[in-house]
């Protein structure tokens, strides 16, 4: 390797100014933010393979919380150690985490803000071409052979038409895996290593022990975020009052969402709503309208009502309280998660059995990002979506005459910058949003 910036190994300070780009273009929930992660450190830069990638993405979808998230403090550890992976996940926070308590905010003193929904409008129909472009890519990829093929449409079909829980399709793809670990040997985590290595592998290779010298920083790490995390939950909890309830109910949160914040949006709107009537039905559709057209996860929606909560109770300073507690909790158990369990799970690569369970959840989670691009799509390109309901069947569809032509036109002209012209994403989302703005101003 020469020492050109796309030959050697990227120093501490290059990957930040890269993971703070991916911090503030992760629209679209955790499907976008996964396609853009691989585009930018895998397909643009090479830093890591696809196995890697792959390998990283199974362990964080076992996890509650924000798999994407997870996956940026993953990778950055893999890169830099401990400040790596604390650099990825925060940044992969903090631009969404601002602009949400901005906009929640303008939201509590003026109401909704057209000007920038329309903005942020035209992002969203880039971003589900962005979501569709990975998801072929990754596919490709990933899924060699008719097996890893059928489980991948399997679990799409099982959470998108069926309802089905998120844990029992992952741990059912694992066990398919680890019980026929042959037939996905051509795929998953061996389809990558055709290719020239990343940066990353040709490091490993020079220092084979680097894995072993960073687990025991990332031990302690992990530890210590276990620790900022319960501490000032115990505090405020012998305290009581509205922000004990804050701690107490999102942590509770951060450690049962698993299958992203998709799968407890639903119990938060009921809880929040009729329990602790923090805010109403309506305003806990705009909170999660805000935080589908902002970077950074889904989950951010979360923040939105602890702002919310903090400022019925003590006005403005009370929600950016309520606001930063809510991110305190919702995200210190994510780098815990990472820290301890990451370096146990990188040993995994060469026990062909768990090699196995592991490449039956990456099938797996091609169906989980093509059944997260269709929950996407319906709802950027058609106002109204219903279930319909049949026995076990629980499938969403759209009403085809609520279809937005304004969504169809920006989607389209995305789908020409990224496909026909080859733009960047920077362009492609810039394109789009300058469109949508243009279009919500000029027809209304």
């Amino acid at each position: 390797m020469d020492g050109s910036p796309a030959q050697r190994f990227p120093t501490f300070a290059e990957a930040v100014r890269v993971w703070f780009r991916i911090g503030c273009l992760s629209f679209g929930g955790p499907a976008g933010q996964i396609a853009l992660m691989h585009r930018e450190v895998v397909d643009e830069r090479r830093w890591v393979s696809d196995a890697r990638f792959l390998h990283a993405l199974n362990f964080c979808t076992l996890l509650p919380g924000p798999e994407a998230q997870q996956l940026a403090t993953y990778l950055g550890w893999l890169m830099h150690g401990v400040r790596g992976g604390l650099a990825a996940g925060l940044l992969f926070v903090l631009p969404g985490a601002a602009v949400m308590l901005a906009l929640s905010a303008l939201y509590v003193a003026f109401g909704e803000v057209p000007l920038i929904a329309a903005l942020f409008f035209g992002l969203k129909c880039a971003v589900l071409v962005l979501v569709i472009e990975a998801l072929l890519r990754v596919a490709r990829r990933a899924l060699k052979g008719r097996l890893p093929w059928a489980l991948a449409a399997a679990a799409c079909l099982a959470l998108f038409a069926f309802d089905l829980p998120f844990p029992l399709v992952v741990l059912a793809a694992a066990l398919v895996g680890y019980a026929m670990p042959d037939a996905f040997a051509g795929g998953g985590h061996g389809s990558a290593r055709a290719g020239p290595p990343s940066l990353l592998d040709a490091l490993l290779a020079r220092e084979p022990d680097r894995i072993a010298r960073l687990t025991g920083a990332a031990r302690r790490a992990g530890l210590v975020a276990l620790v900022l995390w319960v501490w000032p939950v115990a505090m405020l909890l012998a305290q009581g009052g509205v922000f004990s309830d804050i701690a107490w109910f999102f942590s509770k949160m951060a450690i049962v969402t698993f299958g992203g914040a998709y799968a407890v949006l639903a119990y938060v709107a009921q809880e929040a709503v009729e329990h602790y009537r923090w805010l109403t039905a309506g305003q806990m559709l705009a909170g999660l309208g805000l935080a589908e057209t902002t970077p950074g996860p889904l989950i951010l929606v979360l923040q939105f009502v602890g702002y919310l909560a903090g400022h019925a109770h003590a006005g403005v300073w009370g929600g950016v309280l309520g606001s930063v507690l809510t991110l305190w909790v919702t995200f210190a158990p994510c780098f815990a998660w990472i820290f301890l369990g990451a370096p146990y799970v990188e040993r995994l690569h060469d026990q062909p059995r768990l090699k196995g369970a592991l490449a039956g959840v990456t099938a797996a989670v091609v169906g989980v990002i093509a059944n997260l691009a269709l929950w996407f799509g319906l709802r950027v390109l058609f106002a109204e979506v219903w279930t319909l309901h049949a026995g076990p069947l629980a499938l969403d569809l759209p009403v085809v005459l609520s279809v937005d032509p304004q969504a169809v036109i920006l989607a389209l002209l995305a789908a020409v910058c990224l496909f026909r012209l080859k733009l960047g994403v920077v362009q492609t989302l810039g394109i789009a949003a300058v469109a949508g703005l243009g279009l919500r101003v000029a027809l209304g």
